[in-house]
């Protein structure tokens, strides 16, 4: 009978076991497959990319300073100037009619003042004769042979005499006066007369001609920019001005590489260095909903760039940072996870089940805590999966360099990414292809 009961007792165990089985490996979740990459060091580069155009560094707008008729133009599109050679002529005309009309004007100004001096000449004589009969009369009038009326007849024609020649003498400054006025117009007259014909300020090409022959070109006023007849540029050192994205401008500094491309001339790569970060951000017209916020980055390429125009559009990459042998950690493994920190903002550590993997983020918060989002990555540990936040620095073109979470080595799961994102801290996980080592 207690044998009996016995077997009956293994039989009963051994069913429950059989159904306990069943049910957890019904009940157990399948092993994600995942793709991981090893830890190692890396040559890094932070690069910003931004597009732009083509300008050269010196380009000058030539614009007409006398409005008149286009009577001879020299140049052409694409002509090479150099400094002083002739580009165009307006017609003189009038302006050397001016310039004769200064000269009569000056002329007549000296004649003027010959003239004014003669009678200086004059008003002298006659003040010297009439002191001289003042003279005879104060001997006369001393000897009482001359009247009272007389005497003061004679002193008052002396001092007419000395206003005559005080006032021949203000006329002859006046006079000088005028003279160089009249010669001030003249050199004026005579520099607007220059103005007709045209020369390069600059050795360079001509970019554009805004002018043809007999055209008549206009004068700029107040609220008129006037003829911009031609355009001028001296291709010696071009320069980029890409419009940068306002993340990006507090990594930008003077002086940094970059590597600039140009759309028209193809499988070519030029270097360059910033030369200027704009302070203010790129003004622009019209509705601005929803537009980016961009600032003006000039780069100055590296010697002579053949066959370039300006406006040719282009693409620069700035390196703002480089780090040599370093840990980096692929840009598709990082995502974002919630933890529970303390009051302190320590993160809690996890607790753990009988087997040893993490409990999900879902349980209960103790007093004083609180979930925070924290950037890392998954690892793989004893064939789970195990959220470790990572501190990163710069950005590669392919990995974000480590700073603190990770260490040579760790496997971190890459993909699918589906999976990086769906995966929790204690999942299980196999790996569908060996780990492999990234190059940068």
């Amino acid at each position: 009978m207690t044998r009996r009961k016995l077997l009956i007792g293994v039989a009963v165990a051994a069913v429950l076991a059989i159904l306990a089985y069943a049910n957890g490996a019904w009940r157990r979740t399948p092993a994600t497959a995942v793709t991981v990459e090893s830890i190692t060091s890396h040559d890094l580069e932070a690069i910003v990319s931004a597009s732009g155009k083509v300008q050269p560094a010196r380009q000058v707008n030539v614009s007409a300073e006398t409005m008149g008729r286009v009577v001879s133009l020299w140049v052409v599109e694409g002509q090479d100037v150099t400094v002083g050679q002739p580009l165009l002529e307006i017609d003189p005309r009038n302006l050397e009619t001016a310039v004769q009309n200064r000269e009569a004007s000056l002329a007549t100004a000296r004649s003027t003042l010959e003239q004014t001096r003669t009678q200086v000449e004059n008003a002298r004589v006659s003040l010297q004769q009439a002191r001289d009969t003042l003279r005879r009369s104060d001997g006369m009038w001393e000897a009482g042979l001359l009247s009272r009326d007389q005497l003061e007849r004679d002193q008052n024609a002396v001092k007419m005499r000395e206003t005559d020649l005080l006032v021949a003498e203000q006329s002859v400054k006046t006079q000088e006066q005028r003279i160089r006025q009249e010669d001030a117009n003249l050199a004026s007259a005579r520099h607007d007369l220059t103005k007709v014909r045209m020369v390069s300020p600059i050795n360079g090409i001509v970019t554009r001609r805004n002018i043809e022959l007999g055209e008549t070109a206009v004068v700029g006023t107040m609220n008129n920019a006037g003829t911009v007849l031609l355009t001028i540029a001296d291709m010696a050192v071009i320069e980029t001005e890409i419009e940068v994205d306002e993340t990006d401008i507090p990594h930008i500094r003077v002086d940094q590489p970059a590597r600039v491309t140009i759309d028209a001339l193809p499988n070519q790569t030029f270097t360059g260095r910033v030369t200027e970060v704009g302070n203010s951000p790129i003004q622009t017209t019209g509705a601005t909903t929803g537009r980016a916020t961009n600032f003006m980055v000039v780069v100055t390429l590296d010697g002579q760039v053949p066959n370039v125009r300006p406006g040719f559009t282009c693409t620069a990459e700035i390196t703002t940072a480089t780090r040599q042998k370093v840990l980096g950690v692929p840009i598709q493994a990082m995502t974002v996870r919630e933890l529970i920190v303390d009051a302190q903002g320590t993160i809690v550590p996890p607790t753990t089940a009988a087997d040893g993997t993490p409990a999900p983020v879902t349980q209960e918060l103790q007093p004083g805590q609180s979930r925070k989002e924290f950037e890392g990555a998954f690892v793989i540990r004893n064939g789970h999966a195990l959220f470790v936040p990572v501190e990163t620095g710069i950005a590669g073109e392919r990995y974000f360099e480590v700073l603190k979470g990770l260490q040579d080595g760790d496997q971190v799961i890459t993909g699918p990414f589906a999976s990086v994102r769906a995966l929790r801290d204690g999942d299980a996980v196999t790996v569908a292809t060996p780990p492999r080592t990234g190059t940068r």
